[in-house]
Formats: structure tokens, C-alpha cells, sequence
């Protein structure tokens, strides 16, 4: 598990540029919770970092500007009981969060006109639509 963390491509975060956390968790456990720092929180510093290209970098402290503290970004994990999974886990949610910050933008859609056939079926449609709910009643609306 340590080591470079893949975001996309050929974009690797290195293991230098995390800050781990470890406390204590609530939730499940027993006795065992009550001894054992489980819970992980993984601390990532986008403003300062040097692993992500500039583009990708202003791009995610655009899109996660609200999760962002001091340039820093936070992931937490404690479902697991296991600090060892919490940290895969908290890892994992960190890489998924950068890639899809990261991601570029969707292309821009292409209005289109919509098929004169198309618009004239649908007003067909409405039309015997209304026509059986017209009929439906004992009163003559013709």
C-alpha cells in the first residue's frame, strides 16, 4: 500500500506529499476500540504540491475549493476496524476525489432542432390523448 498512489495516467502522488492521522474511532470494536487508533485521516496540501501538473492543480482547488482548508484537502476513514484498511480506504477516496477533480471538463453540447416529425407526433399524441379523456365525460365539450 505505500508508495506513489495513481491519480490518472501516468500521474503518481508520492508518499512524501501525505500527512497521515491516526486516532481513535467510534463505532464497532469492543474493547479493542478503546486501545487502537483506527480511525485515519489522510491530509493532502494541493496548494503547495509539485506532483500534479498546474492545469490539473488550479482545476481541483477550483472544484474543491469547499473542502479545501488553507489549500489543504482532508479525507477521513473509519469504517473499518482495521487501521490498515482505513488507510487503503482513505487513500482510495483521496485518489478518486483528485481524478474526478482533475478530470477535464465535458465537451460543450451542441444545440440541436428538433425533427419537425418528431414534434408533430407528439401533438398527434396529445391531441387523441385529450380526445379520450374528452369522451370520457357524459358532457358533449365539441
Amino acid at each position: 500500500m505505500p508508495g506513489p498512489y495513481v491519480i490518472r495516467g501516468s500521474v503518481l502522488l508520492p508518499e512524501a506529499e501525505l500527512m497521515w492521522r491516526f486516532s481513535r474511532s467510534s463505532g464497532p470494536g469492543g474493547q479493542h476500540v478503546n486501545t487502537s487508533d483506527s480511525q485515519v485521516e489522510l491530509r493532502f496540501d494541493l496548494a503547495r504540491t509539485r506532483s500534479l501538473p498546474e492545469v490539473w492543480k488550479t482545476r481541483a482547488q477550483e472544484r474543491l475549493a469547499s473542502r479545501l482548508v488553507d489549500g489543504v484537502l482532508t479525507v477521513r476513514a473509519s469504517d473499518h476496524r482495521s487501521q490498515w484498511r482505513n488507510r487503503e480506504l482513505a487513500s482510495a477516496r483521496l485518489a478518486s476525489l483528485l481524478a474526478e477533480a482533475t478530470a477535464p471538463p465535458p465537451r460543450p453540447r451542441r444545440a440541436t432542432k428538433i425533427p419537425r416529425g418528431i414534434n408533430e407526433r407528439r401533438l398527434r399524441q396529445k391531441k387523441a390523448r385529450s380526445d379520450v379523456k374528452r369522451g370520457r365525460s357524459g358532457r358533449d365539450w365539441g
